[in-house]
């Protein structure tokens, strides 16, 4: 059972499931939107292959990448904690560093958390920010004829990911684009100045594709893409080459690069700054079997619910 299947249980037990969906709740009451994010050991994270600090640093940014998706200008987070008995002191204090010079970058206040005993390390975060849009972000609401836009680039934690666990030398851009996300804050906040209607957003946790077809699927559109067009470093595909790779699976399925996908209308387009937000495609006719279109070259992939199923990011294995 993955995610989705999850997702679905606890839609249909939960008497009011209105905030379910997206990664972020809008509390109207209060002006707010919350997130939570939880990395659990040998399942998000090895500490064969990352560093307490670092770990700190991942598990903050990896929340306020939730907030950007919402064009939401992070505020606060909580923090809870588990941790095995034999945990060293050093242990608490680096990932606690790590935790607070994200905050620093971004002028976030940890409010408090809680500590547990546990066999595995786990870090679970709260964050809190503030509404400065007043236009909704969904991944349901992607419109005909909407421009497919990206920011930064895809395949790189992927590709650093795939380097770690099979201990091969890869560029340290990579490396540290898996350990040390980018929560593309900067972004959303420019992105919000120029938004006239609601849209769709979201980040790629769980790869490019992933975030293609849920917003498929929840607005039920057809998304056509062009994989050439999609940004990628070019350590990525010397990576690849060197170890007879294919550097689209990691643009298509890689997980964790934690940039945004969006699908804005063509005024909104072109008041961005191409430099940060690159076009990858269009949104197509709605119809009864929405799905993504990669377009390459001459030839076209079309993934579907099998082919989101063989290669979605499970949460539940490492």
């Amino acid at each position: 059972m993955k995610e989705l299947d999850f997702l679905k249980i606890i839609s249909n037990t939960l008497e009011n499931n209105k905030f379910l969906g997206d990664d972020c709740a809008f509390l109207k009451d209060f002006d707010i939107f919350v997130t939570q994010d939880t990395l659990v050991e040998n399942v998000h994270f090895s500490m064969y292959t990352t560093t307490p600090y670092l770990l700190g640093r991942k598990s903050v940014s990896v929340n306020l990448s939730d907030l950007a998706a919402a064009l939401s200008l992070p505020l606060y987070i909580c923090v809870s904690i588990s941790l095995p008995e034999n945990i060293k002191d050093d242990f608490v204090k680096e990932l606690y560093r790590g935790i607070n010079d994200v905050c620093k970058e971004y002028n976030v206040i940890v409010i408090g958390g809680d500590i547990t005993s546990s066999d595995k390390i786990v870090v679970s975060i709260t964050a809190i920010g503030k509404r400065v849009c007043n236009f909704v972000t969904s991944r349901k609401n992607a419109k005909k004829d909407d421009y497919i836009l990206v920011t930064g680039e895809f395949g790189s934690s992927g590709a650093g990911l795939y380097a770690l666990s099979n201990f091969l030398y890869a560029d340290k851009k990579i490396i540290e684009a898996h350990l040390n996300p980018v929560p593309r804050v900067k972004e959303a906040l420019l992105l919000a100045k120029f938004v006239n209607s609601n849209i769709a957003l979201m980040d790629a946790s769980d790869g490019l594709v992933d975030a293609l077809y849920k917003i498929a699927q929840n607005s039920k559109r057809t998304l056509k893409i062009n994989i050439n067009d999609v940004p990628v470093n070019q350590s990525v595909i010397d990576f690849s080459n060197q170890n007879k790779l294919d550097y689209k699976h990691f643009i298509k399925w890689g997980a964790e690069d934690y940039e945004l996908v969006l699908c804005v209308s063509e005024d909104i387009y072109l008041k961005l700054d191409k430099n940060l937000f690159t076009c990858i495609g269009r949104v197509q006719n709605k119809d009864n079997n929405p799905c993504v279109i990669i377009q390459d070259g001459a030839s076209n992939e079309t993934v579907n619910e099998n082919v989101f199923e063989k290669y979605s990011f499970n949460h539940f294995k490492m």
